[in-house]
């Protein structure tokens, strides 16, 4: 077995390690080629508030799955939970795409399989950046966790694709197909994870000093470099056994570690209620919306979209480690809240404005939210927070973000319905510019520091804020 084991290249485990990333995208993206089919077979044009619970309940999921996840992947292990993500995901996938036709009830199943569903997808959201994190050095860690954000475009353009070549069967089996392949990449992550091995600082808490020394040579190449992280998890660790602290959800929220947390948290929940995902989920319905064409017709935008997302994922492993996290939000951050809130202006302006202009400014926004907020909001959950409550942390992280994904994806239907899809974005906009403010206020800088060093430097500055709360 320890000869198997030493066979694992680095590229295998950072692979794999970042695969969960597949079942998130290709489950944001497979709904939106897949829900114009949808309302057609099930005559739901004009249901807004069952589209919005039917493309939102896997968000709905999503939220227990990421703090569940986050739990038992303390007491188990981050590579066990991940396998058991991907069961989940496979079993309901195929539970989607066979979908009884039973009338209403078949919205309210599709409904709960999905939320079922989410649990996994939500498991894997909060899991892949803790794993990535802890297994990349300090000083490649925001391009080798970008890979998570890689792969999740990736999968949301692999949807994309397999809804566009799909698009022409018959309805009823469009839908169902493009919902039960997502199937097969949650079988690839299974059998790819079986051979990875946990992580070192996971074994390192449980006391298999051992175990995590032999896993760190597989992805660090220097022996001493390997002694120095050890003996500085190490550190760590009895500092926490010294005070003799036990973690639960109020641990969270102590003055040690409320400022990081904050950070995190704040950070994973501003990315979604600026809006993303009512683009990924609706953007054949928006053009729909804006030109009177079918959505059905329009299955080539969220081509064009996936294709921006993926070049900004690459363009960001290329600048993570160039610039800091910060500049790259406060940036990105700008840019996504004019190209919001400048369509609903000039449409003030000129009333008979192109309906088109505001697809056009979308492709901005997602060009910059590709590589600033898309990739660093899991960078910054995967290293931001001490071990002792990192899998708590991300999984509240991650359920803070599903929170904000499942409203968005739930009220975007109901709001286009009764107002101007330009002021529907002008909102999100704002969300947008008092994120930035939210980053420049709040959030420490972590490009560069390991683990540990984040962890001193928070934890210190949150104690300064806690006893001295003018500042």
């Amino acid at each position: 077995m320890a000869k198997a084991e030493k066979k694992i290249s680095s590229a295998f485990i950072y692979f794999f390690g970042s695969f969960g990333g597949i079942l998130f995208g290709y489950d944001i993206g497979v709904m939106t080629g897949a829900l114009p089919f949808l309302q057609a077979d099930w005559h739901l044009e004009n249901a807004a508030s069952l589209v919005g619970w039917i493309t939102s309940a896997v968000m709905f999921g999503a939220i227990f799955g990421g703090a569940l996840a986050g739990q038992l992947s303390d007491k188990f292990g981050r590579r066990k939970m991940i396998l058991m993500s991907a069961i989940v995901f496979m079993v309901f996938s195929v539970l989607s795409g066979v979908s009884p036709d039973m009338g209403e009830a078949s919205a309210y199943y599709l409904i709960i399989v999905r939320m079922l569903l989410g649990l996994a997808v939500g498991a894997a959201s909060a899991l892949v950046p803790a794993y990535m994190s802890e297994m990349a050095p300090a000083k490649a860690r925001g391009r080798l966790s970008g890979l998570n954000q890689t792969m999740i475009v990736s999968g949301m353009l692999l949807s994309y694709v397999v809804d566009f070549l799909l698009k022409d069967l018959p309805g009823e089996w469009a839908w169902r197909l493009m919902l039960g392949l997502a199937a097969v990449p949650a079988l690839i992550l299974f059998l790819g994870v079986l051979r990875l091995p946990e992580s070192p600082r996971f074994l390192l808490r449980k006391g298999d000093e051992a175990q995590a020394r032999k896993v760190l040579s597989y992805i660090r190449k220097n022996p001493a470099e390997i002694d120095q992280e050890l003996a500085s998890i190490k550190e760590t660790a009895k500092e926490e056994r010294q005070a003799n602290q036990k973690t639960s959800w109020s641990t969270l929220f102590s003055g040690k570690y409320r400022y990081l947390v904050i950070a995190g948290v704040g950070v994973a929940a501003f990315q979604q209620f600026q809006g993303a995902n009512a683009i990924f989920y609706y953007i054949p319905l928006i053009v729909q919306k804006a030109t009177g064409q079918a959505a059905s017709s329009n299955l080539m935008w969220p081509i064009v979209q996936g294709v921006i997302l993926v070049i900004g994922s690459l363009v960001y492993m290329w600048i993570a480690d160039k610039f800091n996290r910060r500049t790259l939000l406060m940036v990105g951050g700008a840019v996504m809240g004019l190209s919001f809130i400048l369509p609903a202006v000039i449409n003030w302006m000129m009333p008979n404005m192109n309906p088109m202009t505001i697809v056009v400014f979308l492709c901005i926004y997602v060009a910059f939210y590709s590589f600033t907020w898309a990739p660093l909001t899991w960078v910054l959950v995967g290293e931001i927070f001490p071990l002792a409550i990192r899998g708590r942390a991300s999984g509240l992280a991650s359920s803070f973000n599903w929170i904000g994904s499942w409203l968005v994806g739930l009220i975007f239907p109901i709001m286009t319905a009764s107002m101007p899809q330009e002021a529907v974005f002008a909102i999100f906009g704002i969300i947008c510019i008092l994120g930035v403010i939210f980053v420049k206020t709040c959030v420490p800088e972590t490009r560069g520091h390991t683990l540990e060093e984040i962890e001193e430097q928070g934890t210190n500055r949150g104690r300064v804020k806690a006893s001295n709360p003018e500042n």
